[in-house]
């Protein structure tokens, strides 16, 4: 069984720094894809950041040039590092991976971290 772990997250002031990190658990094989999606109050889930293997992390318009997201295979990670914050990016921000696993037949499944609460003031 795979699960998300996530860590990070926090209530901040404008114009700070946070990072949020996602490591995936269980008996893994490997993630062709991983990202980070937030979900605002009253808003619609929308996608952060998206990461594929030997390609540079895409980047939403409204983030870039503020936000990086880097993952490591070795630890089956993701981390997005927000930099220069707002309070309109304060959301819920979730992990999602699409894995496969090891089990008889690597079958295949996509998984979503539980949300991890940023909150921006001032």
């Amino acid at each position: 069984q795979v699960r998300l772990e996530e860590s990070g997250g926090g209530r901040v002031q404008t114009g700070s720094s946070l990072k949020v990190s996602c490591r995936a658990l269980g008996y893994i094989y490997a993630i062709p894809k991983m990202a980070w999606y937030r979900q605002a109050p009253g808003k619609e889930r929308e996608l952060v950041a998206s990461i594929i293997p030997g390609q540079p992390a895409l980047i939403a318009d409204a983030m870039k040039g503020r936000f990086t997201a880097s993952r490591d295979d070795r630890r089956f990670m993701i981390e997005l590092q927000m930099n220069n914050l707002k309070p309109d990016d304060t959301a819920v921000y979730s992990c999602f991976m699409d894995v496969v696993d090891r089990r008889n037949g690597f079958p295949r499944g996509t998984y979503w971290g539980p949300g991890t609460q940023v909150t921006v003031e001032g």
